[in-house]
């Protein structure tokens, strides 16, 4: 029997979309933006025991590409049933997540349209079969005639000959606003002709160095993971992997010792905002979950390249706007690493000299976003820790490099320049240390004075830690500080270890700068996530993405603003914990044409979780 968090199957989405037709929902015209598993709350999951029954419900999002009005259905496929239908106003709902075949249109639009074809010419480009019209999602800022329209923005690269990287040769200042459902641009911004760089930024084909020798990563015995029916066990652990086509890969129960750790943690969205504010790209604000959808943008992963090792790999299947199955291979990579040294020590009195060897079962995908691309890993460890480190490589966005520029971009090449930016991710945590409900506590290094009012620190060495508990959603948006050392305390509410303490975790985040926009923003409106490290509100499975359903065009204010505003009781409750993280790019000239990897991340550690050191058993050797 399937379990209830089971992955769709191609035979589901077929199913789905006969589901879909037989009640009219798939009327000419009608494409579907995202199909996803509708996921069971965690009490029905809890309750589920194998062999028994599950109902299977799907969510889909459609577009109809004649109105342009767009619809959230849930349905059952195990009782053929639609048990609701959401109907969405394009005016203040948002849009449906773009699809790539709307991607593809693009092209074809803008190159039909005599004002653009105009501005090309005025440049000296007749030939338009070598510009790469490069669509983009709009944003939402109020701008006349906009409100309502499913629209995309294009800017446009040259490219010397078709295999000529096109981001060396920006074609600055034009930008090409179109409406994909009238298929036609509907405004054309254009602030003069600039000179378009001519350096080529091609990669990838050599000359390569000759001093790498062969390293090779044999495991001749096998792996120490073992993989049934998606459920993962390795050292402890135990977790069932799940894929969205929104977020990409999900963890699902995971567990170590037999005990719970988290019931699901994912990337539940990121933000992309850059720092230019001229007419031509003050708009570029790119939401990759929520408008482009990750998980539909997966590579497939090659052996060697992308993992190295004894692989297990888990391939993924995605609708099409047509609903019909469409198979990502290899989407997913499971494999273990040899990580160092896990503990050690030599001691002066007994002689004694003892070494482990660190491992991480290391669980990944792979997704490219337009000219970014982006390595999701998440690390388990033996001693019980938790990390997700994202890896952020492909090829920095471009323009042209002039005196205006230089204050918003850095030259990478000759007269080209890369906007500063940043890279904010939001970790969806639901997390179940030891039982459902559990409180949150921020903890700080306290410094003591030399001569405090009790007189107990006369040499000046003390320091604490300070404890300050989370009460409610209000007061659930915190801020990371180093200086401090704040780490956030996950307690169970209803396990204590031999010491009588709470069983916990803790949340080690990086400190990082939050979103750098303005508070009054459009962006600040539409990502308020990425103003905080952390948000912390009462579980709610209806509560998935922290900037809202419909992420793409909505003006602001939905997701997390909304839920926090009701201010929940959050103190020895069933929580979910919003952690956002990354990278503030300052791009270099080391970054082009190609960007090495840049890397991001969180660790959830145990604290109080086991009574000891739970690797004293593992062997000498391992």
């Amino acid at each position: 029997m399937v379990h209830p968090l089971a992955r769709l199957t191609a035979a589901e989405i077929d199913a789905a979309r006969e589901l879909l037709a037989v009640h009219d929902l798939l009327a000419p015209g009608v494409r579907c933006a995202v199909l996803s598993l509708e996921e069971p709350t965690r009490d029905e999951v809890a309750a589920h025991r194998a062999g028994g029954p599950v109902d299977r419900r799907i969510r889909a999002v459609l577009l109809d590409g004649g109105s342009g009005r767009s619809r959230t259905v849930l349905a059952s496929l195990t009782r053929s049933a639609i048990d609701e239908r959401i109907e969405h106003d394009p005016v203040t709902d948002g849009q449906p997540p773009i699809m790539l075949e709307e991607f593809e249109a693009v092209d074809a639009i803008v190159k039909a349209d005599p004002g653009w074809l105009a501005a090309m010419a005025e440049r000296g480009i007749t030939d338009v079969s070598l510009v790469a019209a490069c669509p983009l999602s709009a944003g939402s800022y109020d701008l006349p005639g906009e409100r309502g329209r499913r629209m995309l923005r294009v800017l446009s690269f040259l490219q010397a000959r078709p295999d000529d990287s096109p981001w060396a040769h920006p074609i600055d200042g034009v930008v090409a606003y179109v409406d994909l459902l009238e298929k036609r641009v509907v405004e054309l911004v254009d602030t003069g002709v600039l000179p378009v760089p001519a350096e080529e930024g091609n990669f990838g084909d050599g000359p390569y160095r000759t001093s790498r020798r062969p390293l090779h990563v044999t495991q001749p015995e096998g792996p120490s993971f073992t993989v049934d029916d998606d459920v993962v066990e390795w050292e402890g652990w135990r977790f069932r992997v799940g894929y969205d086509p929104r977020e990409g890969l999900v963890l699902h129960r995971l567990s170590i010792a037999g005990r719970p750790v988290a019931h699901r943690v994912s990337v539940a969205e990121m933000v992309v905002p850059y720092a230019d504010p001229g007419p031509i790209r003050f708009w570029q604000n790119y939401f990759d979950a929520g408008e482009y959808l990750l998980g539909q943008q997966a590579n497939s992963l090659e052996l060697g390249c992308d993992c190295v090792g004894e692989i297990h790999y888990f391939d993924a299947v995605v609708a099409d706007p047509d609903v019909r199955p469409r198979e990502i291979r290899n989407a997913i990579c499971l494999h273990e690493e040899d990580d160092g040294v896990l503990w050690k020590h030599t001691d002066v009195f007994t002689g004694s000299q003892q070494v482990r060897r660190r491992r991480r079962l290391v669980i990944s995908f792979f997704a490219t976003i337009g000219n970014y691309d982006y390595g999701f890993y998440w690390h388990l460890y033996p001693d019980g820790a938790l990390e997700l480190e994202v890896r952020s490589t492909g090829v920095v966005f471009t323009g042209v490099h002039d005196e205006r520029a230089a204050r918003w971009a850095s030259e990478v090449a000759p007269g080209l320049g890369a906007p500063y930016h940043q890279h904010l991710f939001c970790a969806r945590l639901d997390l179940t240390v030891d039982g459902p409900r559990a409180s949150v506590d921020e903890l700080d290094v306290r410094r003591l004075p030399r001569t405090g009012p009790d007189g107990d620190n006369p040499h000046g060495n003390a320091f604490g830690r300070d404890a300050t508990r989370i009460g409610s959603e209000s007061g659930g948006g915190r801020v990371a500080d180093r200086t401090v050392g704040r780490v956030w305390r996950i307690g169970s509410a209803e396990a204590r270890n031999r010491f009588g303490d709470p069983t916990a975790y803790v949340l080690e985040p990086e400190d990082g700068p939050t979103l750098l926009a303005d508070d009054e923003s459009s962006i600040a409106a539409r990502a308020a996530f990425a103003t905080r490290h952390l948000w912390v509100t009462a579980y709610d499975p209806a509560r998935r993405y922290p900037a809202g359903e419909l992420v793409n065009q909505h003006g602001g204010g939905a997701g997390l603003p909304e839920w926090v505003a009701e201010d929940r009781d959050v103190d020895g409750a069933e929580l979910t914990l919003w952690h956002t993280f990354g990278v503030t790019h300052f791009p270099r000239p080391e970054d082009w044409p190609v960007m090495p990897v840049a890397s991001c991340g969180f660790r959830l550690a145990p604290s109080g979780f086991f009574d000891r050191n739970p690797t004293l058993d593992v062997a000498p050797g391992h």
